[in-house]
């Protein structure tokens, strides 16, 4: 199952979801409507029946529907990060010297990149011993990743790792928005329930309805948050297994999340979150948060199915000789490190996957590598990673430091356009930050080109923590910079376009044009454009550049279902790489299995002439990026030989 296949999964989840809820709330307004009839009396006149009985209905359908929405608003207002910091997690500095934090840092970031999605915020559940971790977030630009204390104690890398890809899965696979709809809708719930037992409390004599009419409403919040709840466990354990088995996918071995999963069932802490707020959460954990109790409304498989399914041949007394073994001894993640040799990955510790920054390009390969984390991409994000000089890393996490390598990466050597940058800079920021920029660029002299997106998109995150008036300024003067040589070359729109959107999603949880569907064929024009823009920056003979589009478009309508697009004419646009501001809202709008084709047809396009130079690797990324496709790095395309 590709990418896009699992998105088509989860939106046809999410509309089951929706259905099953909605039944739910039907059959809570029925137990209500029956409490009011026998309330109001049977034998009362008709229209007063009704009357009664359609105001119970209003109020309570009103009543779940504002708590849900209430509740997802919140949620999403406040990102993953709200999430986290609810159930009492610290954020991660990104300087941080603790060898445990600095592990979990270099892991998450090192998927991250591999991942082709953001790095999200970090944050340590200091307070919980077991063994458990989650994501939340309305979309990967907010995501936050929380794990406990206890993973940290007990994990080693490799199991670590195995535990935030399943994490990451739940971020590529969208299972994140799925999770806060399910929040939302079970609060409406619940609000229910507790409105209920404000009105049991209601004093005003014996003709007072409101008590019973607060018996009513326990009764009916209690079945539609039972049933909710089963829902809610059902979708949890089915994403499970799919997440399971993706993070298999992307480290190719399953012995660290294996791991992972003996080391709850074997340790007394489990995976048990002892926060009040656990329940509110639970489907989004990595394992059960009451640890290996279980039930019929249980979010989580049962740990040895979940084993059994990695490891065939796992029994139960297996997992009870480890208990014992650490009844007296429990396990410590970082002496098995040591042991290992893994207590600080190096650049010698790591397969190398090498590459040119020009390579072949295989539409199917790369299709395939969308949303999927595989070792190669693994090996290419740590190759990335090592490559990149430690100062710049540590500057990049920096919100200060991470603002100048952003400005500093798009200064010019012509030196009259150097010194119109630096004014803009000194005129937004001070002239301490214009020297800042200047030591910046020295840092980054000798950087090769295929490094460069990937130290910015390092840095994407620290820059989110500036506050909104300081992001505006940065953005300000990035379009400046960009500015005063009078052109704009694909490098600078990449890193200028995904920044903004980046800050964008970040600030409003949400895309710059989100809410609107478009089938392929309403698509036409804005693909049209696209791979107009894309031949004609891979291409400087026209001819050539014409036949590549046209080999494109051929790809993109291959099976004749959206239309004619094959009969589209190559014509390049005047205004170059930024006509494609007003093509992304259609291109993103559209289903998975039109993305799945235009990509093919992206690809297709660039690899016309069977090379990929940085600038249209750069330019590829970002496309996937606005289409909410992550593409790991593709320092050589996949399929292809180092």
């Amino acid at each position: 199952m590709n990418f896009f296949e699992r998105q088509r999964q989860v939106r046809r989840l999410s509309a089951r979801l929706v259905v099953l809820f909605a039944l739910a709330v039907v059959g809570t307004v029925v137990v209500v409507n029956l409490a009011v009839w026998i309330i109001v009396g049977i034998g009362s006149p008709a229209d007063t029946v009704v009357t009664a009985l359609t105001a119970a209905t209003v109020l309570t359908v009103a009543l779940i529907g504002l708590s849900s929405l209430f509740k997802s608003i919140s949620l999403r207002s406040g990102g993953g990060a709200r999430v986290a910091e609810s159930l009492g997690g610290k954020a991660v500095p990104a300087d941080t010297r603790d060898p445990d934090l600095r592990r979990l840092r270099n892991v998450v970031e090192e998927i991250a990149i591999a991942s082709g999605t953001p790095v999200p915020a970090l944050y340590v559940l200091e307070q919980e011993r077991g063994i458990n971790a989650f994501a939340a977030g309305w979309s990967p630009a907010d995501a936050a990743v929380a794990v406990t204390r206890g993973s940290l104690d007990r994990l080693n890398r490799d199991e670590l790792q195995g535990v935030i890809a399943h994490e990451f899965s739940h971020v590529v696979n969208g299972d994140m928005r799925l999770n806060i709809k399910l929040m939302g809708l079970l609060f409406g719930l619940l609000v229910l329930f507790i409105v209920g037992r404000v009105m049991t409390l209601v004093r005003g004599g014996n003709r007072n309805p409101a008590p019973l009419i607060g018996v009513a409403l326990i009764i009916a919040g209690a079945i539609g948050m039972g049933v909710g709840r089963l829902i809610q466990a059902a979708v949890s354990r089915q994403r499970e297994y799919l997440a399971d088995a993706t993070a298999v996918q992307y480290t190719r071995q399953t012995t660290g999340l294996v791991g992972a999963l003996k080391k709850i069932a074997g340790l007394s802490e489990s995976s048990t979150v002892r926060n009040p707020r656990a329940d509110e959460v639970g489907h989004m954990l990595f394992g059960s948060a009451k640890g290996l109790r279980g039930s019929f409304l249980a979010t989580h498989p049962p740990l040895i199915d979940r084993i059994r399914a990695l490891e065939p041949g796992t029994r139960p007394e297996d997992l009870e000789q480890l208990r014992r073994q650490w009844a007296s001894r429990p396990p410590s993640g970082a002496a098995e490190d040591r042991a290992m040799g893994l207590a600080e990955p190096s650049a010698g510790e790591r397969v190398r996957a090498g590459g040119q920054a020009t390579a072949a390009a295989d539409p199917a390969a790369v299709v395939a590598a969308i949303g999927s984390l595989g070792p190669a991409a693994l090996e290419r994000a740590g190759s990335l990673l090592d490559r990149i000089p430690e100062h710049l890393r540590a500057a990049a996490r920096d919100p200060e430091g991470s603002t100048a390598l952003v400005l500093a990466l798009v200064l010019s050597e012509h030196p009259d356009v150097r010194t119109a940058q630096l004014s803009s800079v000194a005129g937004h920021f001070g002239e301490p930050a214009a020297d800042e920029v200047r030591r910046a660029a020295r840092g980054l002299a000798g950087l090769p080109a295929q490094l460069r997106l990937p130290l910015a998109e390092l840095a994407f995150p620290a820059v989110q923590q500036r506050t909104v008036p300081q992001q505006d300024a940065i953005m300000a003067t990035l379009h400046d910079m960009i500015a005063a040589d009078g052109r704009l070359d694909v490098v600078e729109y990449c890193l200028s376009r995904l920044l903004h959107e980046q800050l964008h999603e970040a600030r409003h949880h949400r895309s710059s044009w989100a809410g609107q569907r478009y089938s392929a064929a309403a698509a036409r024009e804005a693909t049209a454009t696209l791979l107009a823009v894309l031949a004609d920056a891979g291409h400087d003979d026209p001819t050539s550049a014409a036949r590549a589009f046209e080999a494109g478009i051929a790809a993109v309508y291959r099976d004749g279902r959206h239309g004619h697009g094959a009969s589209a004419t190559y014509a390049p646009p005047s205004a170059g790489v930024v006509a494609l501001e007003d093509a992304w809202g259609a291109l993103d709008g559209m289903s998975a299995q039109a993305k799945e084709q235009l990509v093919t047809g992206v690809v297709t396009v660039i690899g016309y002439d069977d090379r990929m130079t940085v600038a249209e690797l750069e330019l590829l990324h970002t496309i996937c990026a606005m289409l909410h496709c992550p593409l790991p790095p593709l320092t050589q395309a996949p399929g292809q030989a180092a």
